[in-house]
């Protein structure tokens, strides 16, 4: 890693440390703005954590939030149902930390899934029955049934997800890879985020997509279903666009006098935003518009895709976005979190997302974009096999559970009709091929052309990275 700068330099040329620095700065300075406005001498410039040709060009992550059950959606275990009602067996706990909430039972009773599971596909995927959809891309998706996490509550566990730490502050996925690779687009965000509307859950906050410590251009851009998009992006009444244009035209110019006299590159990036954020007034409501959408495609996403803010319209925004080269595009989809009612939240929750989940993949495919498009699903951690409170088969709950969890990816460089990874025959601790988040955000690195060892930013006297200390890239997954 590269060391600081000695606070005691003194050019031998008769230029002073804060005249270097400037100049020093303003370089980075132009470069990160060529970078912005994908100015073709900013290739030149190449980041030694860059690795070659990515497999990826943009990711569409689709997180879940709340922590969907695996062992009813993914992870099949017939020994649940043969042993529906006996206690956990302490060998298969072996005196791991539960939450409050289920840790002081008098009994753990097993429970087994309530729905029927099948295999699909040329590769033979195991699915639940309410993944009808899903069984249609199970020969272009990887499942992965052996994620891991420390995290154990929510906060921690979706920050975590989100960001390498259980702690808050540090940079989003979506801000480090627009820290790193920049925009592909002048005239839209490189990070967007788009939340499903009127879903209830665990609270979703915006440091979720936060830049954290990272410049704070590289924060993620929420979209939201109405007219005003994007907070504060449209003129304000009685200001028109040539007006709008003149007043940032003079104070570029004002900025331009100040940056020739300091050097400071903040006021860089501060004429970009601006720029950019003019720009976007007139490219957000094209991409957002669905009007021009064709009926077979609403079909495929389901008819919900025609209300704005639903899981399948934000589905199919996420496609527009994606072709419009935005590189980092997160959908929340709140829900998840079943500690009582699980038969019926299921089927709730799928019935929001397995058909424009699936149709996503499916859209990708056929516009020739899965390829180079990683598309992600799944949430923060799973479920625990046992019950949640007293049995009862119509009604019954799971707690959190971070042993085991499965997820899925699909396109980008992956392989598809895979399934990594496997837990032991209660569903309880991963036995094989474990995958923990770390390791998780270095393979989306990796496939996204990013050593993660080597993207990093100092702060406070170290440097940083999405992957902080450990994680290996999962190269079992590659294609």
């Amino acid at each position: 890693m590269n060391s600081p700068l000695c606070t005691g330099f003194e050019s031998p040329f008769g230029v002073s440390r804060r005249s270097a620095l400037a100049r020093f700065g303003g370089g980075l300075g132009s470069i990160a703005l060529a970078n912005l406005f994908g100015e073709s001498n900013a290739s030149t410039y190449s980041p030694r954590y860059l690795t070659g040709t990515p497999k990826a060009k943009r990711v569409i992550f689709l997180f879940q939030a709340g922590g969907p059950s695996q062992m009813d959606l993914f992870d099949y275990k017939p020994k649940l149902n043969e042993e529906q009602g006996k206690e956990l067996p302490a060998s298969v706990r072996m005196g791991q930390r539960l939450t409050g909430m289920s840790g002081n039972q008098a009994s753990l009773p097993l429970v087994g899934s309530p729905f029927q599971f099948a295999q699909h596909g040329q590769s033979g995927t195991w699915l639940c029955d309410q993944l009808p959809h899903h069984a249609k891309i199970v020969d272009d998706i990887t499942v992965i049934n052996s994620m891991y996490t420390e995290a154990i509550n929510h906060g921690p566990g979706v920050t975590f997800m989100q960001s390498g730490s259980q702690i808050a502050g540090r940079p989003s996925i979506g801000s480090w890879l627009s820290y790193g690779l920049g925009s592909t687009n002048e005239n839209l965000p490189s990070f967007v985020v788009l939340v499903t509307k009127d879903k209830k859950g665990q609270p979703l906050v915006s440091r979720l997509w936060g830049s954290g410590f990272l410049p704070g251009k590289h924060d993620g851009v929420r979209f939201r279903p109405d007219k005003d998009a994007v907070l504060y992006l449209n003129n304000p009444n009685g200001v028109d666009s040539k007006s709008r244009r003149m007043m940032l035209d003079r104070l570029e110019e004002l900025h331009q006098i100040q940056l020739a006299k300091t050097g400071d590159t903040a006021l860089e990036t501060r004429i970009a935003q601006y720029e950019m954020g003019f720009r976007m007034q007139t490219s957000i409501p094209d991409v957002t518009d669905l009007s021009s959408e064709s009926d077979s495609t609403f079909e495929l996403y389901g008819e919900d895709a025609r209300t704005p803010g639903t899981f399948a319209a934000n589905c199919l925004l996420a496609r527009r976005l994606a072709e419009q080269g935005v590189q980092f595009i997160q959908l929340y989809h709140q829900g998840w979190d079943h500690h009582g009612g699980v038969p019926g939240g299921i089927k709730r929750q799928t019935k929001d997302t397995d058909q424009a989940s699936a149709a996503l993949v499916l859209d990708l495919k056929q516009r020739g974009l899965l390829d180079d498009t990683l598309v992600i699903w799944g949430g923060e951690f799973g479920r625990t096999n046992y019950c949640q409170g007293k049995f009862n088969q119509a009604s019954f709950g799971r707690d959190h559970h971070p042993r085991c969890f499965s997820i899925w990816m699909a396109g980008g460089g992956v392989k598809g009709g895979y399934t990594h990874g496997q837990t032991d025959e209660y569903g309880y601790n991963v036995v094989e091929g474990g995958v923990h988040v770390h390791d998780f955000h270095a393979t989306l690195l990796h496939l996204m052309g990013i050593d993660h060892e080597l993207l990093t930013y100092q702060y406070q006297g170290r440097h940083f990275r999405l992957t902080d200390v450990h994680g290996h890239v999962v190269k079992e997954i590659l294609a």
